[in-house]
């Protein structure tokens, strides 16, 4: 039976790019994060993916596969509003049940949009609202099966533009041409613990007991795998959010010990509004530098669970202080606010271990919501600020709220 209709928009950045400036159409883009040769493509469009040049193809390789690739700084903004424009273009068809990403959505197709007619029609439908209200050159790829991992399986089989349904008979033929590192769910290191366990083809994943892929996963996910490849819906329990953070790769003018720390200042004051937008309290702190020569530098601490920016800022001053002014220029930083849990199931401590004022923080998020994202913020991350670093970024996991992160 199908029961899942899902959408994945192919080379997502790169076709808004192109979209939105005609004279990048037909042409080689490769999408990064800052116009310097030591990053890495962050999307590449399809002519570029024919050279060679695909997500994670570092600049200057990326310049000798595809001499003439055009390189855009990413515009997380324009990605985001063109998010919910797509979004809106799919609902006029079939209703959005699951945003999965900022490129990808899953559709439960009910009544007699489940026979494979009408299926086949709602998703040509989709395509032609797609390109009459967002653009023509925005393509995605549509997959129909029983349930959403195997829908998303199947957008996988066709790109770009393509519509693959996998019904219940195509079960479980369909799936042997694939290789394993095709299906969700099993990246580089479980691809090597299948192996381990004799499993080197979708075949022989699919013909393994429920028990042995539990043992292979280490625990209830193989379960749920075994599950997922036969088409059956699987329940999932409630995510609980594990961290919040940020990183980014430092541009040359800001590659000093000086630089990197007023960019990790303005990351965690990013995070700390996340968190609290999210209705969070955080008591860890986790910081990192990566330096030219290989090396790298991390500090962690706990406290106890606040959203207090000025904790969070004073936590990361003090982990400063124990790193080393190295000779070797920090390429890149990330932090991560960790051990979170609900504000409205944690306590106020009798005796605080870490002085601050969360409602402070709010009142700063009232300000800088009515008057701007940079009216008041927290010293430590002016040079970063004054230089315009570590602007929004979009995970393909998290899109950003553009009235909360949007620049902060």
């Amino acid at each position: 039976m199908l029961r899942y209709l899902f959408v994945d928009f192919n080379a997502y950045f790169a076709s808004v790019e192109q979209q939105a400036r005609p004279e990048l159409r037909g042409k080689p883009v490769g999408v990064v994060p800052t116009l310097v040769d030591s990053t890495s493509c962050i999307a590449a469009s399809y002519e570029a993916k024919r050279m060679g040049v695909k997500t994670g193809t570092l600049v200057r390789d990326a310049k000798q596969l595809c001499p003439g690739i055009q390189l855009v700084e990413a515009r997380p903004y324009l990605y985001v509003e063109y998010h919910h424009r797509l979004v809106r273009a799919v609902e006029q068809c079939l209703h959005v049940e699951k945003v999965m990403s900022i490129d990808e959505m899953a559709c439960e197709l009910t009544g007699s949009k489940r026979i494979r007619q009408n299926a086949i029609d709602t998703a040509a439908e989709i395509k032609r609202s797609i390109a009459a209200g967002v653009g023509d050159y925005i393509k995605c790829s549509i997959g129909i099966a029983p349930n959403v991992f195997l829908a998303k399986t199947a957008t996988d089989m066709q790109k770009p533009d393509g519509c693959t349904i996998l019904d219940s008979d195509d079960i479980p033929d369909k799936l042997y041409a694939l290789a394993l590192t095709d299906l969700c769910g099993i990246g580089k290191q479980m691809h090597r613990r299948l192996q381990i366990a004799g499993i080197n083809t979708v075949e022989q994943l699919y013909r393994a007991s429920k028990l042995k892929l539990r043992r292979v996963w280490g625990g209830i996910e193989g379960e749920r795998m075994y599950e997922r490849l036969r088409g059956e819906l699987v329940s999932l329990p409630p995510t609980h959010k594990q961290v919040v953070g940020h990183s980014h790769v430092l541009p040359p003018h800001l590659r000093s010990h000086d630089g990197a720390y007023s960019v990790l200042q303005r990351l965690i004051q990013k995070a700390a509004v996340r968190l609290r937008s999210y209705g969070y309290k955080a008591s860890g702190v986790y910081a990192k530098v990566k330096y030219l020569s290989g090396e790298r530098w991390d500090g962690a601490t706990t406290f106890q669970p606040t959203t207090d920016t000025h904790v969070f800022v004073d936590v990361l001053a003090r982990q400063w202080r124990d790193a080393p002014v190295r000779i070797a220029r920090p390429v890149a930083v990330a932090v991560t606010l960790f051990n979170l849990v609900k504000i409205e199931s944690s306590t106020e401590p009798l005796f605080p271990d870490v002085e601050g004022a969360p409602q402070l923080s709010t009142a700063i998020d009232r300000i800088n919501n009515k008057f701007g994202r940079h009216t008041v913020y927290f010293a430590g991350a002016h040079h970063a600020l004054s230089h315009g670093a570590a602007p929004m970024r979009i995970a393909f996991t998290h899109i950003p709220d553009i009235e909360t992160e949007g620049d902060v």
